[in-house]
Order: structure tokens, then C-alpha cells, then sequence
């Protein structure tokens, strides 16, 4: 498949049998939403009808003439925002051992985990909105995972999940869907291994798994005690993540190294090159 928006659109058309329908989009901030604003305005195009949810302090998610906007009121500002992502990215480009680049990568997906969270909950406690959603009969959600509000909106609203994502911290992703993660070719993060191991990297690539437990640990967990308290029944991320019926993961094999993939699980990386036709 060429992976480009039309393509995706093709695929999330088939949920409805390519009759309009109703997706309500549930969107990360930042480069995240621009990649899934390039399918969301051409299912508009194509005369679906799109409620995005957000809120109102955001770096790249804006009104549209596309779709329906919808925003909730959050408890920090615009330069806070901006502070914090400035803040994260910094330290992406940053070398060093891997603890220090561990310690920094803790510091800055707490600090980040807090806001997601802090918005999701001012979302779910918006009793106006929620009641919106819930009369307003879509037919499917479409959202990002790194965020798990619009998981928890799927489960509340009993609806089929898309999830649009460029992955999922922990190997989060490969857990839910089942997908095999074997340690003798597929790298972890901050290994800076690829997929042709010696008997050793591929044991120091096994041995990352373990830090990686106390990663999600506190980045997730806040959204699982959330989930249940809204839900009011015990919610496991694991269980928010299970739900997807699809996932499009913006992936691009040039530039990626091989990994498995399940039936449920579609590469469409190319969709960051909306405007550009890619090569053979």
C-alpha cells in the first residue's frame, strides 16, 4: 500500500461501509495532530462529518472550517505549555550514558504525563461536554494512545477505536496488540542498536526492558486510576489499549528497522509526506 491520507481515509471509510459517518477525533498535541490533521480534513472532504475534541491551551491543534471543534477550559497557560515542550525536545538531542539519558527522559515524560493527565481529567470532569458526546451518536474514535483520554472516551461511549500513533513508550503497543518484540532484532529505545546484533548487544538490548517497566509505570498509571474513577470499574492501561480495533501506526520501513506486525496493526508512514509523492 502507498501509505498516504487517501489511503488512510480508505481504510477508516470501510468501519461505515464508505457511507458519511460521524468520528469524533481525539488528538496529541503538536506534531502528533499533524500528521492526523492531514486524514482529518480529507475525511471532511469526503463529507464525513468530525468533532475534535481539545483543549483550549494547545501548541498546534486550531479551529477549522473542516470539523467541529470542541474545547474544555485546563488549569495552566500557554507559556507553560510551551516551557514544558521546549523543555522535552531539548533533552532528545542531548547525549550522554544511557542513566543520564534515562534520568532526563524521567524527568521529562513526568513533567509532560502531568499536563496530559491534568487536561484529561478536566475533560472528564466536564459534565457539559461529556453529555454532548454522549448524545451526539458517532460511529468511531480516532485518536492518538501517547494521550489515553480518547481511550477512556471509546470505552465510556462504546465505540470502535482507531488509534493513529507513532508508537507507545515500554513497548506499550507490541503488549496490547500481542505483537512478538523478540530482543535479537528489534532494538529498544536509547540503545542506539539496530537490527543486526552481537550475542552481547542483544543481551544489553534485553536488559533496557527492565528500566522500561518503571517508565510506564508512572507515566501511564495516572491514566489507569483515572479511567477507573470515571468508568467507576477497575481499568488496567492494558485494558484501554486491547480496545483498538485498528492501528495505524506512522511507520516508514525505509527508515525504520524490521519488526513484526499484527493483522490489525497498518504502516502508514508515508501520510508525513501528505503533499509529496513518494518514490518506488
Amino acid at each position: 500500500l502507498s501509505a498516504s491520507p487517501p489511503i488512510v481515509v480508505l481504510l477508516l471509510s470501510l468501519l461505515g461501509l464508505a457511507a458519511p459517518g460521524k468520528l469524533l477525533v481525539v488528538p496529541a498535541d503538536g506534531s502528533h495532530w499533524l500528521s492526523m490533521r492531514e486524514v482529518v480534513n480529507i475525511l471532511a472532504q469526503k463529507g464525513h462529518e468530525v468533532v475534535v475534541v481539545a483543549p483550549e491551551v494547545t501548541m498546534r491543534i486550531k479551529p477549522s472550517k473542516n470539523f467541529v471543534m470542541k474545547m474544555y477550559s485546563v488549569p495552566y497557560t500557554q507559556e507553560d505549555l510551551k516551557e514544558e515542550f521546549q523543555a522535552f525536545f531539548h533533552f532528545s538531542f542531548e547525549e550522554g550514558s544511557f542513566l543520564e539519558r534515562f534520568v532526563k527522559a524521567y524527568q521529562g515524560i513526568k513533567r509532560i504525563t502531568n499536563f496530559g493527565v491534568s487536561s484529561c481529567g478536566h475533560l472528564l470532569q466536564n459534565k457539559e461536554l461529556i453529555r454532548y458526546l454522549e448524545e451526539s451518536k458517532f460511529d468511531a474514535v480516532l485518536t492518538d494512545p501517547v494521550l489515553l483520554c480518547g481511550a477512556i472516551l471509546a470505552k465510556h461511549l462504546s465505540l470502535p477505536a482507531v488509534y493513529f500513533l507513532r508508537g507507545i513508550p515500554c513497548g506499550l503497543d507490541f503488549d496490547a496488540t500481542q505483537c512478538p518484540r523478540p530482543p535479537s532484532y528489534v532494538p529498544r529505545g536509547f540503545t542506539q542498536l539496530t537490527d543486526r546484533m552481537s550475542f552481547l548487544q542483544r543481551v544489553k538490548n534485553l536488559l533496557h526492558d527492565i528500566p522500561d517497566i518503571f517508565l510506564c509505570d508512572f507515566a501511564f498509571q495516572p491514566y489507569s486510576k483515572l479511567a477507573s474513577e470515571f468508568l467507576q470499574q477497575d481499568v488496567t492501561v492494558q485494558d484501554l489499549l486491547r480496545q483498538a480495533s485498528v492501528w495505524l501506526l506512522r511507520l516508514e520501513f525505509v527508515l525504520e528497522y524490521p519488526r513484526p506486525l499484527m493483522p490489525n496493526i497498518i504502516p502508514i508512514g508515508g501520510v508525513n509526506c501528505a503533499h509529496k509523492e513518494l518514490p518506488q
